[in-house]
């Protein structure tokens, strides 16, 4: 995920209700930590360039002798970028990028057997995932859309590994 869709969930975030960074961060890995990744460090640094870009105000606040909280807030020139950030994210198309596939390209370099030992575990990672993915509470609005998504790629990413493990066996029996 890039800068433009970070701050535009920030902001999207922001435009809900007032927020401590940790709060963000707390929602984001909980709701939609499947499909996002952004750090903690990253949110914070995000955070305050939006506020100096105008785009958010924060204010500090203490409870009893924890240390102060900035609790952040989207501004109208907040509220402007945001909805230009989601215009031009909704006509863009990025594809997903599949770092972990580039092992594909070398399997040959190791046997079938184990080939498809560490395709059975890769499986069962992929259908954790999938498991976590559709557990997930039924959101309210649009919200829900990004869940969906979510499942929707991780099913078919299993059923593709199903395919590839048997393309496998079929190959290695038509080996021996």
């Amino acid at each position: 995920m890039k800068g433009m869709e970070r701050k535009l969930l920030l902001l999207g975030l922001l435009r809900a209700q007032e927020m401590h960074g940790y709060h963000l961060n707390e929602i984001i890995d909980r709701h939609l930590g499947m499909s996002v990744h952004l750090k903690k460090p990253t949110a914070y640094h995000l955070l305050k360039q939006m506020a100096q870009d105008g785009w958010v105000t924060h204010k500090e606040e203490r409870e009893g002798s924890r240390p102060p909280k900035l609790v952040y807030a989207i501004t109208s020139q907040g509220e402007s970028a945001f909805h230009q950030l989601l215009r031009e994210s909704l006509a863009d198309y990025k594809p997903a990028e599949f770092i972990s596939d580039f092992c594909l390209a070398f399997i040959d370099a190791i046997p079938a057997e184990e080939v498809l030992s560490l395709l059975s575990k890769r499986r069962s990672v992929v259908e954790g995932l999938l498991q976590a993915a559709s557990g997930h509470d039924t959101h309210p609005g649009s919200l829900q859309l990004v869940i969906e998504h979510q499942v929707r790629h991780i099913s078919t990413e299993l059923e593709w590994l199903d395919e590839v493990i048997a393309r496998i066996k079929r190959e290695s029996r038509a080996d021996t």
